[in-house]
């Protein structure tokens, strides 16, 4: 099981899939770790159709491509794991149909009971968020980064911190704790993705 650490992209809502999949190769030639395929504002055909198209690209980088939501198209595509959010299906269930080898990721937005009932039910990361005020999301509950040191101290697995993550912002999520960040804005909103990944990246290692 590859270690939840670093730099973990979440795709932005684009619908053209020659441009998304430009993006994301940026973004791992930067230094992505993970990589969540995620479009809110795509059909079913174009979900499958850009998932398909981004998943040979993640193989070639050696990078997980997860599947937020779906656990259908997770299966169907042979993806690397499934993002839950808290009202998107029960985890247990879920864990039993993708099986062992696959990576489960869960939101648990500010409550650090989700994180511990997640745990039980064997999923791999739980994510808080958000972090600070996100675009994405707006109306999103507030996630105190003490979150993340109470990961360390009762959790046996690691944690994501997601929304409104900037170049300038995460080092306080990574003090805090949080074995990788969630970008989507700060990350694909650039002109030079593949810099500003690595830019990201590199904050593990300083």
């Amino acid at each position: 099981m590859l270690k939840i650490r670093g730099l973990y992209a979440i795709t932005p809502d684009e619908p053209n899939t020659s441009v998304l999949v430009a993006k994301v190769e940026a973004a791992l030639q930067g230094g992505t770790n993970l990589l969540q395929y995620r479009n809110k504002q795509a059909n079913h055909k174009l979900l499958t159709q850009q998932a398909r198209a981004l998943l040979p690209l993640c193989k070639q980088y050696n990078v997980p491509l997860i599947i937020n939501d779906s656990v259908k198209l997770c299966l169907t595509l042979d993806a690397d794991g499934v993002h839950i959010g808290a009202d998107d299906g029960n985890l247990a269930e879920i864990r039993s149909r993708i099986g062992k080898d696959k990576i489960l990721g869960a939101s648990c937005y500010n409550r650090f009971d989700l994180a511990l009932s997640a745990q039980q039910v064997g999923v791999d990361y739980v994510a808080f968020g958000a972090c600070f005020a996100s675009s994405t999301k707006p109306n999103a509950p507030v996630a105190n980064l003490d979150l993340f040191k109470r990961t360390h101290e009762k959790l046996q697995i690691p944690a994501v911190a997601i929304g409104g993550i900037t170049l300038t912002n995460a080092p306080l999520a990574i003090q805090a704790g949080a074995s990788a960040i969630a970008v989507i804005n700060a990350l694909f909103n650039v002109s030079d993705i593949k810099l500003q990944a690595h830019h990201f990246a590199a904050l593990y290692h300083t």
